[in-house]
């Protein structure tokens, strides 16, 4: 499965599938004095045929850290990064410039890889994507997670120098 991003920032973005439907919105919203929170919402089966407008509920929340873990609120479980990431087999790397994300295990499969978008200039324009292998569609909600969590530190590592010190809640 491939899904294309509207946005580079996966913090505020929308993830749709090959025919255009909507899956995935996040949103990261920053208010003084309190934790920046970046909320992932997932789109749920509409019960009325007739009625075509798409529906969301929040699927996890993800409450930035400038210090110390992150906090994750996923599947009604509230834990720090720490502990979320080794419990659900699946790994993040990040530094690759294309990050990706394996199984946990001593096979290290790969099962998503995301490809940044092209602007154009050498090639054709494309919007970033997420290559999401077949096998894992059964926790979709939990690789969307995972990778807006690794490719959010990614580029913070990325951007070098002036997100250092800033440890995970940039």
């Amino acid at each position: 499965m491939q899904l294309t991003l509207s946005s580079k920032s996966v913090r505020n973005t929308i993830f749709t599938n090959e025919i255009g439907q909507v899956l995935y919105k996040t949103l990261h919203l920053f208010k003084l004095g309190s934790a920046r929170t970046t909320t992932i919402r997932k789109v749920i089966p509409n019960e009325d045929p007739t009625d075509m407008r798409d529906q969301f509920e929040v699927m996890g929340k993800i409450e930035w850290r400038f210090t110390g873990s992150s906090t994750f609120h996923f599947q009604g479980n509230k834990m720090q990064s720490g502990e979320f990431l080794p419990r659900h087999g699946i790994r993040g790397r990040i530094e690759s410039s294309f990050p990706q994300l394996s199984r946990d295990d001593g096979s290290k499969t790969e099962v998503a890889r995301y490809h940044r978008g092209s602007l154009g200039i050498v090639g054709p324009k494309q919007k970033p994507y997420l290559d999401i292998d077949p096998s894992v569609m059964g926790m979709l909600d939990l690789i969307i997670f995972t990778f807006v969590y690794v490719e959010k530190l990614r580029m913070d590592k990325e951007r070098g120098p002036k997100s250092a010190g800033k440890g995970e809640g940039s």
